[in-house]
């Protein structure tokens, strides 16, 4: 096994759990390891560290698995590891739920790894090289846990590039290829998931709970669901008898299957206007007729994929929440959502605050969102901490 020695004083994050080390606290490669394979990582004093897997394309160099020396990285390993983590997903499962995340990457200790449940279908994400080399393992073991169907791989993410891997989309790892369309239930309510060409794995079960939560707010009143993508926050309101619901999302794929799933859950089809536009484009639309909601659902896509951009995001999020507070009728309600990592929640709460004073509004939030257990978030790690919210009163 390659020794991977570090600068002098470089190990305080690897001490401290983190699963990350970057190339630039490299001292010294010991010998030519290939891009995922397990390595040794000491310090200066060429004290062992951990065990994690190498690449020498990206800017993490080292992705840790095992602090414990005497730990032995083989398939048994990797096998514990995943047994582990869908093990503790088991209670989430059930006649009311048939889809989650079964594995979270780094906070599930497996780096690089994502998977998500879709009723008989899992959906695989391998990002990395050292999880691309362990991939028959992975299938093999899954395959074998769970009574499924089929393992679709869905390696589509742009950071598989910085691990010099080439994208997959939709390709058959075990098993038979879902239909078209696969229906699964989150909370009771029915959904038609396309795996193959929906959005990321196809289904965004991150906002389980907050669906939930303010779906039970919606009784009678007007909803406004921007990005609505399959209708995640418009069935939940459905299901809690609003009174109308209008669903924005620029892509007529979404549109389409957000029809579907309301035939699917034989809500009343009357009640819903589904928008292919722009959700910017649209809200300064509402705007100019005058038109305003009870409740609004901004649930955007990740405006700040890194630090480096997260000025530029700030300022997107704060003119999208501008407008949604524009269309909002006093004393209404604003669920505000971000998905990008780098952006906090202090600083999430400081461009709402700016939203709403360009707005001329005052607000209250009442409610803090976060992502659900499924998504658990590592002490060591709070990159992993992706998704937070706001539920908030606009006065």
């Amino acid at each position: 096994m390659v020794d991977i020695i570090l600068k002098k004083a470089k190990e305080k994050a690897v001490l401290q759990r983190h699963p990350w080390v970057f190339s630039g606290a490299l001292a010294q490669v010991k010998g030519k390891p290939q891009n995922g394979d397990v390595v040794k990582v000491l310090d200066a004093d060429a004290d062992f560290l951990a065990y994690g897997y190498y690449n020498d394309q990206s800017r993490v160099a080292v992705r840790l698995l095992d602090w414990d020396e005497n730990a032995i990285i083989n398939e048994q390993w990797w096998k514990a590891k995943i047994e582990a983590a869908i093990k503790a997903r088991e209670h989430l499962q059930n006649n009311d739920t048939t889809t989650c995340r079964l594995i979270f990457s780094e906070a599930d200790y497996l780096p690089g790894l994502i998977v998500d449940r879709f009723g008989d279908y899992l959906a695989l994400q391998i990002l990395t090289s050292g999880i691309e080399k362990v991939k028959e393992t992975i299938v093999h073991t899954l395959s074998t846990l769970l009574n499924i169907k089929g393992i679709i791989d869905k390696s589509d993410a742009s950071a598989r590039a910085h691990d010099g891997l080439q994208t997959q989309h939709g390709t058959l790892l075990w098993g038979q290829l879902p239909p078209e369309f696969v229906e699964v239930k989150e909370n009771g309510v029915k959904y038609l998931i396309n795996i193959l060409e929906g959005q990321k794995s196809g289904f965004y079960c991150d906002q389980r709970d907050n669906r939930k939560i303010v779906a039970s707010y919606a009784a009678g009143k007007n909803v406004l669901d921007c990005f609505s993508y399959s209708g995640g926050f418009t069935l939940n309101a459905l299901l809690n008898q609003a009174a109308a619901v209008t669903a924005v999302d620029s892509s007529a794929l979404a549109v389409e299957t957000l029809k579907k799933n309301i035939q699917l859950n034989q809500f009343d089809e009357g009640k819903v206007i589904a928008v292919q536009s722009d959700v910017n484009k649209y809200l300064r639309i509402l705007k100019e007729k005058g038109q305003t909601f009870d409740v609004v659902v901004l649930d955007p896509p990740k405006y700040a994929p890194s630090r480096s951009s997260l000025d530029r995001a700030a300022r997107a999020y704060k003119d999208l929440n501008r407008l949604g507070m524009q269309v909002l009728k006093k004393g209404g309600l604003l669920a505000t959502f971000s998905c990008s990592g780098a952006m906090d929640i202090e600083t999430f709460k400081q461009v709402i605050a700016w939203a709403a004073l360009d707005a001329g509004k005052e607000v209250q939030i009442i409610y803090q969102f976060c992502q659900p257990e499924d998504h658990p978030v590592r002490i060591s790690f709070s990159e992993g901490e992706y998704l937070k919210g706001l539920f908030c009163r606009i006065y």
